[in-house]
């Protein structure tokens, strides 16, 4: 599955030469580097490449102490930079800005594995200097349009099990180990890098602890109480953790109908993989009492993927009244609402809208997504 197009490429590439530096963030392993280095192969042979990689020691202290007259002498003549893993770099935003004001010719490209230090340290010195993405896993619309909507479909559980990071997708057979390797070894390495964590076991229990609610609501205090922490730093470290791009979370919708949840959220992981990986639990689908959570967080976090990747505004939410009655994801776009059931059966079990939705807000289109027409919910294909 090696060669698989990214479509945040496109997106990419249609920014070059407009004068911006180009600001690629997300989690660790999900192949922004890779991204970058196809966009350079694509270039012009007579377009000169530098490639900085801050992994290494003289590059970041080059770059940490770098004036004009210093960058002059590493830049040359090339027409396009990309500087890998930026947020190795103290005040980064600083030398970004420096190296775009004093070489508008150059094309700039930069890649963070987090936003936890990076956006911070860049977003006021690159005002009105970038173009910032988010890169994820793979999408079920790249690994569509790799192979075809009927060998995707046939993955399906795989996908639902192990997710999409593209060392999990190319290395069929070895899935666990490397979710694993994943879980242990980068995804909470940001966190821990650039915050003062004085108890990394309590982050790591609070993650399983959210893995086990995927799709229910969450409480703050029961959390506080579980962990022995208080609400305050609950709240801090689920902020962390989105910013890391290990969960979202989705807010409740509410317009002032009685009964109707105003203040409450739903948590979610970035990809199904890293959520079982959480809990070392792969068990086979027959013998699962999660499914229903599963799918919810395959669809939803698909569905944000493949916005995100076809540079489309949305916001997002789920639905609920004091009397259960609930939807399970509304989606947002440019003012109009449009409301999803999640049903991984194909029998459509209470497939009906909610009649206080309906009565509220009868102009909302209602839409029940199962097996059988996810692929219209998830890609631009079908």
């Amino acid at each position: 599955m090696s060669g698989i197009q990214r479509d945040l490429q496109a997106v990419l590439e249609s920014k070059l030469g407009k004068g911006k530096v180009l600001l690629l963030i997300g989690p660790r392993q999900v192949g922004k580097t890779t991204l970058l280095q196809s966009m350079v192969h694509k270039l012009s042979p007579d377009k000169k490449t530098q490639f900085w990689n801050c992994d290494e020691s003289d590059v970041r202290q080059f770059l940490s102490e770098a004036n004009s007259a210093k960058l002059k002498s590493i830049v040359g003549n090339a027409d396009f930079i990309v500087i890998d893993e930026a947020q190795r770099i103290k005040d980064i935003g600083l030398t970004l800005k420096l190296l775009h004001d004093s070489f508008p010719k150059i094309q700039l490209a930069v890649t963070g594995s987090s936003s936890l230090d990076l956006s911070n340290s860049v977003n006021e010195p690159l005002t009105g200097r970038k173009f910032e993405y988010n890169l994820f896993s793979f999408s079920t619309n790249e690994l569509v349009q790799h192979t075809s909507v009927l060998e995707e479909g046939r993955q399906l559980q795989n996908r639902l099990l192990y997710g999409f990071y593209p060392d999990v997708v190319n290395n069929p057979g070895d899935e666990k180990e490397i979710l694993a390797n994943l879980v242990n070894s980068y995804l909470y390495k940001d966190v821990f890098e650039f915050q003062d964590i004085r108890k990394p076991a309590v982050i790591e229990k609070l993650v399983q602890a959210l893995a086990l609610q995927v799709g229910s609501e969450v409480s703050f205090n029961e959390l506080g109480n579980l962990l022995g922490i208080d609400v305050q730093t609950v709240q801090r470290y689920v902020d962390l953790l989105e910013k890391a791009y290990v969960i979202f979370h989705l807010r409740s919708y509410s317009k002032n109908v009685r009964n109707e949840l105003k203040k409450s959220i739903k948590i979610y992981f970035y990809d199904n993989g890293v959520r079982n990986a959480v809990l070392s639990n792969f068990s086979p689908w027959e013998l699962r009492s999660d499914t229903g959570s599963l799918w919810e967080n395959f669809l939803i976090s698909q569905r944000i993927k493949n916005n995100l990747y076809h540079n489309r505004s949305c916001k997002y939410y789920f639905w609920r009244t004091t009397q259960r009655q609930e939807i399970d994801f509304i989606e947002e776009v440019e003012n109009r609402l449009f409301a999803y059931e999640f049903k991984f059966s194909g029998k459509k079990a209470r497939s009906k809208c909610p009649l206080t939705f309906s009565n509220n807000y009868p102009d909302v289109p209602f839409s029940v997504v199962t097996q059988d027409n996810y692929m219209d919910f998830v890609t631009d294909l079908v």
